[in-house]
């Protein structure tokens, strides 16, 4: 086993422990309090983080140069590893948005993209990566 491959598997490892967290706080939402949902958000930043960097890890062990998050989202997509590339190019230029969440309209816009839109995508890259294991 070359050690691309082993590194991306190490990175899934970290990925899974941190969309496991995720998960959970979504499986919760309905109950979760303000303050929780800012600890949502905060989730959804490091799993996203792990996300793509799982990904590039996995194509770099496939032979596929990527190295800043655009790339590896278009490659991710061209080598249908992510399903829906327009999500995950809004997951990425909103990540930096999050941090503002003193902001009510934009703290409401976070919680309800990520619930319904940023969620489903992950999941469908924990998916297929773990399938690949």
């Amino acid at each position: 086993m070359n050690l691309k491959n082993i590194r991306w598997k190490q990175r899934f490892q970290n990925f899974q422990k941190a969309y496991n967290q995720f998960n959970s706080a979504i499986a919760d939402f309905e109950n979760l309090s303000t303050l929780e949902k800012e600890g949502l958000i905060q989730r959804f930043e490091y799993t996203f983080e792990l996300a793509w960097k799982t990904l590039k890890d996995y194509l770099e062990s496939e032979g596929v140069p990527a190295n800043f998050p655009r790339e590896v989202i278009k490659a991710a997509f061209h080598y249908e590893l992510i399903q829906n590339g327009a999500v995950w190019m809004d997951m990425l230029e909103k990540r930096n948005l999050m941090a503002h969440t003193y902001n009510e309209a934009r703290f409401n816009l976070a919680i309800e993209k990520i619930k319904d839109e940023y969620y489903q995508a992950i999941t469908e890259v924990y998916t297929v990566l773990e399938a690949k294991l």
